[in-house]
């Protein structure tokens, strides 16, 4: 149509009146029309499609909207091609294919291997089944350390190691996320170690220097830590967006300090434990520790329901709310978001307060649910972990949360399976990088397992439109 509602093309005659000897007008395109024509005249081109040229009405539902496909489009992916070449598939045999390996490892460090590998070309079946009892009795050492223990004493025996994996999770989760939320947001947070540092030395203070009834004196130690997080993880946000700072050195940097404050407050009167030598806190006050969800045979602690928490908190964040599309875009592309009126600098600043304050979580879950003191170990490695966490669990808030259960799990079973086999405990973090390693290459994962989708050819342009006019007759 012109900018004066006129057709482009003059209106065909009434079909009612058309002769039954007169052909159809050819919708075969012009020779002398440029191929590459604006958007107004491919519109021009679906609606000759639909009125045969003008020899008929318009429909009421235009050909682009109808469904099925035109003559020499591209066919649709099957459904069960789109599954079993997705991100899940890929991020679920990267995690195979890295046990696997770690099971090869664990067969080379194993003495029956190595024995009945000197006489392996006489009794090779000798060789192999060594090889599987080793990774396979490994492995249902490490299930039975991280998830269910059939030798348990009772049902609380019996499922002790998942309590423990929950537990050892609580912290990753919570700290993963606020990784995953920053690379969600084109930032790269590695400062989660300080977060959960600077959040366990306010939580612990308010924990064991104020005396205040049950509930409140909870939840002024919850909020001092989550404000701890935040306001580190928001000064890196803060010299990023005003700056420019690029947010990896700073968070290094910022990791040191909070170190070395916890390091030399636990030198001082105000937090190191009267009549001690060593730097350990008092013990926080029983009202200020998190209540235990099962009793005290297990060590699982409200903490993990704030995991659970602020991980629906986040999914909503991201998919649900007009802040989480900010953080996205921002991410996608920060000059087009600016473009669009978004205000950059502000979401720099939000996300990476949020994401500390996430951390923060960590850092209450171990002063107040796990460990009940502070010490210089409060961190220990889950800052660095998160990152891993993060990767697996491709910065998804759900990702996130089930890559924390799964390297609780080896943590958990990690002892477990050094007991019982005498599998060196490092075997774990082998299996640990290798996920990550393949995650990072899903183009890897998907040549080894035949993954790759098919290269579909496209018609040529000219062909295609060829094969519409004729109806797709050969």
């Amino acid at each position: 149509m012109s900018e004066n509602n006129e057709p482009r093309h003059a209106a065909g005659p009434d079909p009612d009146r058309i002769p039954a000897t007169q052909p159809p007008k050819s919708l075969a395109p012009d020779p002398d029309a440029n191929l590459e024509t604006p958007a107004e005249d491919d519109a021009a081109y679906v609606t000759s499609l639909d009125t045969a040229g003008g020899a008929h009405q318009p429909s009421a539902v235009p050909v682009s909207a109808q469904s099925g496909s035109l003559p020499g489009a591209p066919e649709e992916e099957s459904l069960l091609r789109k599954i079993f070449t997705g991100n899940g598939i890929v991020t679920i045999l990267a995690v195979l294919l890295a046990l696997i390996l770690g099971g090869l490892l664990i067969a080379l460090t194993d003495e029956v291997v190595g024995t009945t590998s000197t006489y392996l070309f006489a009794r090779p079946t000798d060789f192999l089944a060594a090889v599987w009892s080793a990774a396979t009795g490994s492995y249902v050492a490490l299930f039975q350390g991280a998830v269910f223990n059939p030798r348990g004493v009772g049902a609380a025996g019996q499922f002790a190691p998942l309590m423990e994996t929950l537990t050892i999770a609580t912290p990753l989760i919570t700290a993963g996320l606020g990784v995953a939320l920053a690379f969600r947001a084109g930032l790269f947070n590695i400062g989660a170690q300080g977060q959960i540092i600077m959040a366990g030395i306010l939580a612990s203070w308010v924990g064991f220097a104020l005396d205040l009834p049950m509930g409140l004196h909870l939840l002024l130690v919850l909020l001092a830590g989550v404000v701890g997080g935040a306001v580190w993880g928001g000064i890196v946000g803060v010299l990023k967006a005003r700056t420019g700072a690029h947010e990896v050195i700073v968070t290094i940097m910022f990791n040191y300090i909070a170190l070395y404050l916890l390091r030399y407050l636990l030198d001082t009167d105000l937090f190191q434990r009267p009549g001690e030598s060593t730097p350990i806190s008092p013990v926080l006050d029983a009202s200020a520790v998190y209540p235990l969800l099962f009793g005290s045979q297990y060590r699982l602690h409200l903490g993990f329901l704030l995991a659970i928490a602020a991980t629906v908190f986040v999914s909503w964040l991201l998919n649900r709310s007009t802040l989480g599309f900010e953080f996205r875009a921002v991410g996608a592309n920060p000059k087009a978001a600016l473009t669009a009126g978004i205000n950059v600098s502000r979401a720099t600043i939000l996300v990476m307060t949020i994401a500390g304050g996430l951390a923060g979580l960590a850092g209450v879950a171990q002063v107040a649910g796990t460990e009940k003191v502070l010490t210089d170990g409060v961190a220990a490695t889950y800052g660095f972990d998160a990152i891993t966490v993060a990767l697996l669990g491709r910065s998804s808030p759900w990702g996130t949360f089930a890559a924390g259960l799964l390297f609780g799990a080896f943590r958990a079973g990690a002892v477990q399976m050094q007991i019982q086999t005498g599998t060196p405990i490092d075997i774990v973090l082998v299996v640990q990088s290798l996920i990550v390693l393949f995650i990072a290459a899903p183009p890897l994962i998907r040549a080894i397992f035949g993954l790759n989708p098919r290269k579909k050819k496209a018609a040529p342009a000219g062909k295609s439109q060829k094969a519409v006019a004729t109806g797709g007759a050969a």
